[in-house]
Parts: C-alpha cells; sequence; structure tokens
C-alpha cells in the first residue's frame, strides 16, 4: 500500500501545455544531430575531406545516439525524470558548443559525439509522455511528441541551410546552443517531478532489457522493423546534399536546407497513425506505411532529373516512416508500463544503428555507382520490412481493440 502512494501523488494529467513543450524540447534537441546533413559539402571543404569521409559526420551522431539510447535512456525506469531530463538536455547543449568552436575534423567529431549521446533525452520524454497520458489518449499523445522530433529532424536542415549562408556553418551551432539552454529553463519550470518506481540497480536495467527482447516477441518484431525503416530514412538523407549540390541542381547550403520543409510534412502522419493505433488499425498502418515508402523510391529515383518528383518522393518517404515508427511505439508503451524507459531503449538503439547502417550503406552505394544505387538500395530496404511485416506472426497487433488493458 505504501509503495503505491507515491506513484499517484506527483503523477498530474498530462495537459496540451506540457505535451507541446514536450514536443518543442524533443525537436530542439534531437535537431541537434541533423543540422550538418546540408552544411557536409561546405564542411568538407573546410577540412579537406571526402564524401564519404564527410558522411563520418552523420554517422557518429547516429552511434552516439544509438549509445546513449542503450546507456542512458533505462534510467528514465530508476531515477526522477524531471532532473534527468533537464541534466541531460543542457550537457546535450554544451557539445554544441564544442562543434561549434571546432577547429579540427577530430574536435567536430567529439562535439558532435557528446551531442548526440545527450541527446537521447527526447526519448525520455516520449515515454514520459505516454505515463502522463491517459491509456485512450497515449496514440495521440505520443503522436504529437513525434511530431515535434520529426520536424526538428527536418527542419534542422531548412534552419541550418539558412543560418550557413549567413556566413559560417558554426553559426548554427551557435543559436542552436542557446535555443537548447533556454528549452532547459523551460522544462524545469513546467515539467512535474515523477520517480518511478522500480527497485532494480543501473546494471539490472540494462540486463533487463536483453530480457524484454527475449521474453516479447513483439518487442523484437517491432524493433526489427524500426531499425529498417529509419536505414530507409537514412539512405536518403544523407547522400541528398550531394545530389543537390552537384549538376543538373547545384544548389547552395540554404536552398538544399529547404527539403527539410518538404520532408517535414510527414510530421502530418503522426497523430493520424496514432490515432488508428488507438483505435486498434495497428496493422493496416504498418503494411500502408511499408508498401508506400517502397513505391516512394520509384519517385526519389527519377528526383535526380526532375524536381517535382524528388518533392512528392520525400514528402510520401517521410510520412510514411513517421506513421509506421508511431505505430511501434505505441503497440510498445502497452507491453509492460513499468519498462517504458527499457522498451524505448532497446527499440530506439536498433532504430538508430538500422539509422547508422544506412547512411554507411548510402555513402557507399552513392560513391560508387550515384543516386540510382541509392534508390535501389532504399527500395529493397523497405520491401524486406514489408514482407516482413505480412509474414511475421510476430510483427502482428491484436486488431479492433482499441486502448487495450496495458499488462
Amino acid at each position: 500500500m505504501s509503495a503505491s502512494t507515491p506513484r499517484k501523488t506527483p503523477t498530474p494529467a498530462l495537459t496540451t501545455p506540457i505535451v507541446l513543450l514536450m514536443a518543442t524540447a524533443t525537436g530542439l534537441v534531437v535537431a541537434s544531430n541533423y543540422y550538418a546533413q546540408p552544411l557536409l559539402h561546405t564542411i568538407s571543404q573546410q577540412f579537406g575531406l571526402s564524401e564519404t569521409a564527410a558522411g563520418a559526420i552523420v554517422m557518429t551522431a547516429q552511434l552516439g545516439y544509438a549509445l546513449g539510447l542503450m546507456l542512458l535512456v533505462p534510467l528514465g525506469d530508476m531515477v526522477e525524470r524531471r532532473s534527468l531530463i533537464v541534466v541531460m538536455t543542457l550537457l546535450s547543449a554544451c557539445g554544441l558548443l564544442i562543434s561549434g568552436f571546432a577547429n579540427s575534423f577530430p574536435m567536430l567529431l567529439i562535439g558532435t559525439a557528446l551531442t548526440a549521446i545527450l541527446s537521447v533525452v527526447a526519448q525520455v520524454l516520449v515515454p514520459f509522455a505516454a505515463t502522463l497520458a491517459a491509456p485512450e489518449q497515449r496514440g495521440k499523445a505520443v503522436g504529437t511528441v513525434m511530431s515535434g522530433l520529426l520536424l526538428g529532424i527536418l527542419l534542422a536542415r531548412t534552419v541550418a541551410g539558412g543560418l550557413g549562408n549567413l556566413g559560417s556553418w558554426r553559426i548554427v551551432y551557435w543559436v542552436a546552443f542557446v535555443l537548447l539552454v533556454l528549452t532547459t529553463g523551460a522544462l524545469w519550470r513546467v515539467l512535474p517531478r515523477h520517480k518511478p518506481q522500480n527497485h532494480l540497480s543501473y546494471t539490472g536495467l540494462l540486463a533487463s532489457i536483453f530480457h524484454l527482447y527475449a521474453r516479447e516477441p513483439q518487442f523484437r518484431a517491432r524493433s526489427l522493423l524500426g531499425a529498417l525503416t529509419f536505414a530507409a530514412f537514412s539512405m536518403f538523407w544523407t547522400p541528398l546534399t550531394f545530389l543537390l549540390a552537384s549538376p543538373p541542381y547545384s544548389y547552395s547550403d540554404g536552398t538544399i536546407g529547404l527539403f527539410g520543409l518538404a520532408g517535414a510534412a510527414g510530421a502530418l502522419a503522426a497523430n493520424r497513425f496514432g490515432r488508428l493505433s488507438d483505435q486498434g488499425h495497428g496493422n493496416l498502418a504498418t503494411r500502408l506505411g511499408l508498401a508506400l515508402m517502397a513505391a516512394s523510391w520509384l519517385l526519389l529515383a527519377l528526383g535526380a532529373h526532375y524536381l517535382a518528383a524528388l518533392i512528392i518522393g520525400v514528402v510520401v518517404l517521410d510520412m510514411m516512416i513517421q506513421g509506421v515508427h508511431i505505430t511501434n511505439q505505441t503497440s510498445l508503451y502497452r507491453l509492460q508500463p513499468e519498462a517504458r524507459g527499457r522498451l524505448t531503449a532497446g527499440y530506439m538503439t536498433s532504430y538508430f544503428l538500422g539509422g547508422a547502417a544506412g547512411s554507411m550503406a548510402a555513402s557507399a552505394l552513392y560513391a560508387a555507382a550515384g543516386w540510382l544505387a541509392v534508390c535501389a538500395g532504399g527500395a529493397l530496404v523497405c520491401v524486406i520490412g514489408l514482407v516482413y511485416a505480412l509474414c511475421s506472426p510476430s510483427a502482428r497487433l491484436p486488431e479492433n481493440h482499441p486502448t487495450a488493458p496495458e499488462r
């Protein structure tokens, strides 16, 4: 009885202002890992890097994020969440400052890695929103916060390209540092305090992630689908800068960054797919998303010469990737409510490992055979995900059971 009392007292209802702040903070902190993408051409020129070497910036961010997911996100099931969120956000901002003042490529990679490792605070905010939300609103709440995350990923390119045109790519990192510091103050003032009722040690928390993988087939299946979808996402965005900086486009950094606006349309799918999951149609959302992702690569291939095809392909690809991601997360948060931090850690680690693999594959494919090879590889990844979703019983969710009870 005494153990249940502290659980109820400090957990207020999830209000609209709190959801919006969570979405904003999630977007800003995750954006820190993507500012470099429209600037890769400029950064590679300054440090004398090849296209493949410049891709190491993106790969470092994704691998650092994966490391933070595994080592830091599980702390959300162990320590007071508001304090954890505030400290991680502030330290992530420090990594931006190192990147902004980097006078060598290794120093830039160090700043990138520090920011990436700590920016996993976004994945502490998402399950926190799921915890505060009422069960029948959980998909919508997760979708809203994840909309902020996707907008951060995509608009980071637009903002970075615009600020980069003002004089230096370093300005991007300085402005981002200031924004994160201000966000830290807002999080401290607005977020409720919440101490999870979990008595596992830190090593026990980490070990339990592997136990969850062993016990929950749906956790394994959805983690694999997440890895495949984010691999496809990274396979498009990593080499896009080089495509757009070369003929027939020959765009500037600022113009390249505007493509993030087209991709930001994917955020529109977040709430819709979250509602579909709340209503028990998660399988339909998953299969539709993967099928349209595969089809979008045909448009993206045409985009090597036709701008309209490239823009439409970007919108469809990002919208469906976000939709499948929301469906994955909503399904996982119904498995074990007391383990949401660890479920997020395991799932998102797979997700960003997939992204890192996609970045590496895309850089190699583009260097070896150009844009069409990248598109063929991306389409293959999506087809593999679709076949798995159709054929694997573990990937299927219970249908027509909206707001399924938690177990």
